[in-house]
């Protein structure tokens, strides 16, 4: 989910509070706070205690919260896992270390170090186009003995390759929104979504008629989605950026506010945004 500012950049708790509150009223189950869309890169450690402590308070005991940990550096990492836990987060989720390209045994330390640190179930996110570093399989299968990592969050896009992957035990969400039905179709457990910021009662309808035999039902509305997912993802500038221009647009909260170095949709990019939500249905 995507964390809120003000227009100096501090932290909108109320904002981000309100985000949460629709998120639960419209299909979901869980909430990934301080990820990639709640630009965890630009929040200090102490903002993201902040923000797990606020939106626990928004969404109440019952909605699973996972808190985004992954860094670059392992120590930050162990920190914020730790925190996590303390702040009453219900798993973390865990990114490769971007930048660094650590090799694979550089993987498996870093995880091995924040796993232990976290004492929570714990999600790997695969996304090579960020980190510039892909999880082999060969360490998932290290892995695949470690009790508390128990998913996947895959942008890889690799079909083949997930279903190998989920053969080793592991739950996988889909992380990309145009690959959501298709890995419905592979076996997934569910989606980590930045289009969910503003259709998560399709989201939920289409995994449910899924997983009642009705394919034709939502293949339906994965294509009335389309235009939207095009939208939202299909931008250079996408992400947090994306997500709360919708969310404005949508009546959740009164500003597209980001922090530098990402820059927030201009009035041009709103249009466009704006037609694909109405193309889908999503807004009048």
């Amino acid at each position: 989910m995507a964390t809120a500012f003000h227009e100096d950049g501090a932290l909108d708790l109320d904002g981000t509070q309100r985000i949460a509150r629709h998120l639960v009223a419209h299909g979901h189950d869980g909430l990934v706070v301080s990820g990639t869309t709640g630009e965890s890169p630009t929040t200090t450690k102490e903002e993201d205690g902040e923000v797990l402590a606020a939106v626990r308070d928004a969404v109440g005991p019952d909605i699973s919260l996972v808190a985004g940990v992954g860094t670059n550096d392992t120590r930050t990492s162990t920190y914020l896992a730790q925190q996590a836990r303390a702040n009453g987060a219900d798993g973390v989720l865990l990114v490769t270390p971007y930048y660094n390209k650590p090799g694979q045994r550089g993987i498996l330390q870093h995880f091995r170090q924040v796993v232990d640190a976290a004492e929570l179930p714990v999600m790997l996110y695969d996304v090579p186009g960020r980190t510039a570093s892909q999880i082999a399989l060969e360490t998932y299968e290290e892995m695949a003995g470690w009790e508390q990592v128990v998913a996947v969050k895959d942008a890889v896009g690799d079909f083949p390759r997930g279903v190998r992957i989920m053969q080793m035990g592991y739950a996988l969400y889909s992380g990309d929104d145009i690959a959501n039905l298709g890995w419905l179709a592979h076996g997934a457990a569910g989606f980590v979504s930045v289009c969910g910021h503003v259709c998560g009662d399709d989201l939920k309808a289409m995994y449910d008629l899924f997983h009642a035999g009705d394919v034709p039902g939502a293949r339906q509305i994965f294509t009335r989605l389309l235009p939207a997912i095009d939208a939202v993802m299909g931008v250079a500038n996408y992400g947090a950026t994306t997500a709360k221009a919708a969310l404005q647009l949508q009546g959740v909260i009164d500003n597209r506010f980001v922090r530098s170095p990402l820059v927030e949709l201009d009035d041009d990019e709103v249009a466009a945004l704006r037609a694909g939500l109405v193309a889908a249905g999503l807004l009048q």
